[in-house]
């Protein structure tokens, strides 16, 4: 894939399996402005360029260029995930925490319930 555009295509189309209205929603952009970026007519904005990379966790270098890993690694230190869930993720914020106010005996429940839900 040479072009940004080929990347945003096979990202969207390979990776993630989104329509380019799907795509084009998470990103702020309508499906003919998603369609014209992929087929070269448009070059994306920087603002395009890094929404899909925050929405998708998506390795800047690998957008623009096609180098390094097409994901970002994932920063397993729990202080920064949890700054990252509070600033980015509102659900996931709202289920920490309602996890917490939960009591001892819920939280078993919780944590059976996704025991079983994993296998």
């Amino acid at each position: 894939m040479k072009t940004i555009g080929e990347r945003i295509k096979y990202l969207r189309k390979e990776v993630l399996e989104n329509t380019q209205k799907d795509f084009g929603l998470r990103i702020g952009l309508k499906p003919n402005s998603v369609s014209d970026i992929e087929n070269g007519k448009n070059n994306p904005t920087e603002q395009t360029i890094k929404a899909i990379c925050r929405e998708f966790n998506i390795n800047e270098n690998w957008l623009r260029n096609g180098t390094d890993e097409i994901y970002n690694k994932i920063d397993e230190d729990f202080a920064s995930i949890c700054a990252e869930i509070g600033v980015n993720d509102e659900k996931a914020k709202m289920a920490i925490m309602k996890y917490c106010q939960l009591s001892d005996e819920d939280k078993k429940l919780f944590w059976n319930f996704i025991e079983r839900f994993l296998k």
